[in-house]
């Protein structure tokens, strides 16, 4: 309980970290298998269809609070929406390692300009959809820190 209430961030942020400290207290002394994380809010479920904001589960694996803890990042990326302290605007700087990125996952055939110009917001617009990213997505010359870091990691 400790760790719950000293953990700064989200609901499900802090319940899985409470969980993974439960593990390294002791744990279960069948020890492990599964770890689930289930987090309800009115309409919060995809599109608000249902009120399953996180609803995810691991089962049989042999490190199950890590896997919850990966497939938690991933669920956040794909569809929490950008933290406004994470956007960032494109300047040259951006723009040139945007361009570089993009050449290295083939999205962009262009030169490497440091421009946010049409080309380069096509490929990128491109790459969003393919990573379903859309969320995460601005028509303007902003980027998340988030994708540009998914993007870094990814090449």
């Amino acid at each position: 309980a400790r760790t719950f209430e000293q953990t700064a961030g989200t609901l499900c942020d802090r319940l899985v970290t409470a969980l993974a400290a439960g593990q390294a207290a002791g744990g279960d002394s069948r020890g492990q298998q599964s770890a689930a994380l289930l987090v309800v809010r009115t309409g919060g479920g995809y599109g608000g269809f249902n009120d399953r904001f996180i609803d995810l589960r691991v089962d049989d694996h042999p490190q199950p609070i890590d896997e919850l803890q990966r497939i938690l990042q991933l669920h956040k990326l794909y569809l929490f929406r950008p933290d406004s302290k994470d956007i960032l605007v494109i300047d040259s700087a951006i723009a040139h390692e945007l361009q570089e990125l993009q050449t290295t996952t083939g999205d962009y055939q262009g030169p490497v300009n440091d421009t946010y110009d049409d080309v380069t917001r096509d490929a990128f617009r491109k790459f969003s959809g393919r990573e379903n990213l859309e969320e995460r997505w601005f028509e303007d010359a902003r980027i998340d820190r988030v994708v540009l870091e998914f993007m870094r990691q990814k090449v």
